[in-house]
């Protein structure tokens, strides 16, 4: 088990980001000692504006006293900017590489990752958790570091004034253990609950959003509105009782600051008016201890702040500490041929049993089609050859070679991949074909003529420039399977893997991306999965799953003549028109 103590958690944050910043941050800690000390140097300067100006009248004193606490205030300013804007810069770098850092790690993670968070929970761990590691950051370095400084400062000129006194001042402190431990405690506890609460209420506003066809066409506004109420009323109870509960401490500094005075007034005023300790004295104690005051008050409030963070960098860390379980291979170069083969393959998700025993060879160059009933393990087959997954037993090889020692960057640029429901980025139509890759102007261009992109791109006003949109709204499906194909094509992988590429389209787009995707094949490795049999009847060799494994394989017209599975199949799509 992870330890998640306030230490522990400290000294990841300090080794993994803060270390590389110490030099700002010692030039930032410089300055704030010395703004920190001005506060008890004011304080030590009440004692000769006191005893030698006001009680004193020497009017020479005046003039020096009132330049050095000048001084003092200018100092301080100063330094308060210099200070701040050093750790200000410093904030914003560590929250920037945590964010960049955590979203790089989560793209690395397996598919079973994604399934147990979702999108908006994920989003608010990035987001939302750093924001609030970010926002205590500032408080906590910039805050802690100068009212520490302050606060020992002010209690030594305290003490060189008058131990005695200290100690009266100090009588009620052991007041503030016990609030201080139930408050960290409680705020760290709640606010996990509310960290959950946050990402559930990503989560609905994420998926609502992404569903807002679905949830006008069904008149659900009201359901979900009230779905999304209870979620935020959780996380407004929960703040209210943290803000409440780390008010505690602060508010016992109140009561405790408050005895102390009423002990030092008793002690030192007994003491000035019978004359042994002068005005002086008791002024610079005084104002030492109001101006600790605040300082103290705001270092009692960070017990509950620090375990905001704390509950926060918990939830960042829980993602840190999740490794992937699909590891890189060593080999970095392709291999030699495309033959792709699955020996004796078996995979669950969970209890649930996909692949059981599957076994089949897709012969390097030629059309390997996969068909059976919704299940039947047909794209999980292209998760495990693309490495998104690994079999639980059993052995695929690529031109021979184990997928599990290829480097996975090797493994993938292998594949190109066209499916159902192409990914689109809310980019323009040439970024969501290129994906961030440099493509000279004829491959692209190639690219697009072969998918048949030109025909629509061309007539929009920004051409290859114009947005697709959210997920790629902007463009219909056909259109959308388009730029897939051009990206494809643009990639020239030497396998093909079509999953249901033309089964959500009409019949004038259907041919259009059934042609663009009969070139892209030509030359190519290429595994198909259909449901429109009728797509796949020239492919060389037709394989055909049940239950996770294959029951009957050959081509279109030797698996008519066997009349099994297949011809079952045609005939339950076509009826009579079998031939």
């Amino acid at each position: 088990m992870k330890d998640n103590s306030s230490r522990h958690l400290f000294g990841r944050i300090w080794r993994d980001y803060l270390r590389a910043h110490w030099p700002r941050m010692s030039v930032a800690f410089f300055f704030m000692v010395v703004e920190g000390s001005t506060l008890a140097v004011l304080s030590w300067m009440l004692k000769p504006l006191f005893d030698r100006v006001f009680v004193g009248g020497e009017s020479d004193a005046m003039w020096w006293v009132g330049g050095v606490i000048f001084a003092l205030f200018v100092i301080r300013a100063v330094t308060s900017v210099i200070n701040r804007s050093l750790l200000v810069s410093v904030q914003q770098s560590v929250a920037t590489r945590m964010q960049v850092d955590l979203l790089s790690h989560i793209m690395r993670l397996d598919m079973n990752f994604f399934q147990q968070n979702p999108p908006g929970a994920l989003i608010e761990r990035i987001q939302g958790d750093t924001k609030a590691v970010q926002s205590i950051w500032q408080s906590f370095i910039t805050g802690a570091g100068r009212d520490i400084v302050a606060l020992v400062s002010l209690f030594y000129v305290a003490v060189m004034i008058d131990p005695e006194w200290t100690l009266a001042a100090l009588i009620g402190a052991p007041l503030l253990i016990l609030p201080t431990i139930f408050v960290q405690r409680y705020v760290r506890r709640k606010t996990r609950g509310a960290r959950r609460n946050a990402s559930d209420r990503a989560t609905r506003i994420d998926e609502v959003l992404h569903g807002i066809g679905t949830v006008r066409l069904n008149r659900i506004e009201d359901h979900q509105t009230a779905r999304f109420a209870a979620i935020v009323e959780r996380i407004r109870q929960a703040e209210v009782k943290i803000a409440a509960t780390g008010a505690v401490v602060p508010a016992m500094i109140d009561i405790v600051t408050g005895l102390g005075f009423v002990g030092v007034l008793a002690l030192g005023g007994a003491q000035v008016t019978s004359g042994e300790r002068t005005v002086g004295d008791f002024m610079a104690f005084f104002s030492a201890l109001s101006l600790a005051f605040q300082p103290l008050r705001r270092l009692g409030g960070l017990a509950g702040s620090w375990q905001v963070a704390a509950a926060s960098l918990e939830r960042i860390y829980q993602v840190f500490d999740t490794a992937p379980s699909i590891r890189s291979g060593d080999r970095t170069a392709p291999p030699e041929t495309t033959r792709i083969a699955f020996d004796d393959v078996y995979l669950s998700y969970g209890d649930t049993a996909v692949l059981r025993g599957l076994s089949f060879v897709a012969e390097a160059g030629q059309t390997t089609a996969l068909v059976g009933p919704s299940g039947a393990g047909k794209t999980t087959v292209f998760n495990l050859l693309t490495r998104m997954a690994d079999p639980d037993q059993g052995r695929i090889t690529l031109g021979g070679t184990g997928l599990e020692a290829f480097d996975l960057a090797v493994l993938r640029d292998q594949f190109s991949v066209v499916s159902q429901d192409p990914a689109l980025f809310d980019e323009t139509i040439r970024e969501n074909i290129t994906l961030g890759r440099d493509a000279e102007t004829a491959a692209l261009r190639g690219a697009i003529e072969v998918a048949h992109v030109a025909e629509f791109a061309d007539a929009l006003p920004g051409g290859l420039e114009s947005p697709a949109g959210p997920r790629g709204s902007a463009l219909s499906g056909g259109q959308r399977q388009r730029v897939a194909i051009a990206r494809a094509v643009l990639r020239d992988a030497p396998v093909l893997l079509l999953d249901e590429a033309t089964s959500a389209l009409d019949a004038a787009s259907e041919r259009l991306v059934q042609e663009a995707l009969d070139e892209l094949s030509q030359g190519r490795t290429s595994l198909v999965i259909a449901h429109r049999l009728s797509t796949i009847r020239n492919a060389d060799r037709i394989v055909v799953l049940e239950g996770g494994r294959v029951v009957e394989q050959g081509s279109h017209d030797q698996l008519m003549e066997k009349g099994g599975a297949y011809a079952a199949l045609v005939q339950l799509q076509f009826g009579d028109r079998t031939q």
